[in-house]
């Protein structure tokens, strides 16, 4: 049972459908732990995979990774929560989303794919064993929400509501997870994705410390149905949001 949104400790498991882990694709890994660990206070271990974990106060929040192609985005991308990766693919392929990587062992911590819904936003999956994901989340400085801006918020509701319904729209339902129109926030012609949140007392400073650590300001602070959001990018161009809930 994943922890109270008061509390942020530890979850001993992340419910099918729960946002879990986030990790950046970077093209310069140590550029990203020098911007990261001073916006969040986060400090980093190197992990066998080549990743880099990121921890807040000691329990894991995030990863940072090498960029090994460089046609491909310097992305944020968030994982939900599956007790069966290969299960939840072949539902994915069902509901007119795609696999672009299908599950593989990541060490011995768990099991991870890649994939997109029916419009074509990535995300991934992490089937945790060693792992479950978060150790802190909900505070400053840790993952806060994930918003997908997407073309059709009603086919995404159907489409994650089929995959996920009890996380979203169950009795005990308490998501981090949300839709909007891509208009809402960006250009028309932005491609729909998720924007990943991380929490912090203030974005308006938060925007500030951003800009002068080399990042820039996409957003400036607007009012959302779940908190005060600014949109940046970190000084390789990977695009996140500041949350004050």
């Amino acid at each position: 049972m994943a922890e109270n949104r008061a509390s942020g400790h530890r979850a001993s498991e992340y419910p099918e459908g729960t946002p879990c882990w986030v990790d950046a694709q970077l093209p310069d890994v140590e550029a990203g732990k020098r911007f990261y660990g001073d916006l969040f206070g986060w400090t980093f271990e190197d992990q066998p995979q080549g990743t880099v974990r990121a921890s807040k106060d000691g329990a894991p929040v995030a990863s940072l990774a090498h960029k090994t192609d460089g046609r491909l985005p310097t992305v944020w991308t968030v994982s939900f929560a599956t007790p069966d990766a290969g299960a939840l693919c072949r539902r994915i392929r069902a509901a007119g989303g795609q696999v672009v990587s299908p599950p593989v062992p990541f060490g011995d911590l768990g099991v991870t794919a890649l994939v997109t819904d029916s419009e074509g936003a990535v995300f991934s999956l992490w089937q945790g064993t060693g792992t479950p994901g978060f150790g802190r989340r909900r505070e400053p400085g840790t993952f806060a929400w994930v918003q997908l801006y997407t073309r059709d918020t009603q086919a995404a509701n159907t489409f994650y509501g089929g995959l996920f319904h009890d996380a979203l729209f169950g009795p005990d339902a308490d998501p981090d997870f949300g839709r909007a129109p891509v208009s809402d926030v960006f250009p028309a012609e932005m491609p729909p994705h998720f924007l990943v949140h991380f929490a912090v007392e203030d974005p308006g400073a938060a925007m500030e410390e951003v800009v002068r650590l080399g990042g820039r300001v996409q957003v400036p602070p607007f009012e959302t149905s779940y908190g005060t959001a600014a949109v940046v990018t970190d000084n390789q161009g990977a695009s996140f949001a500041l949350l004050h809930r």
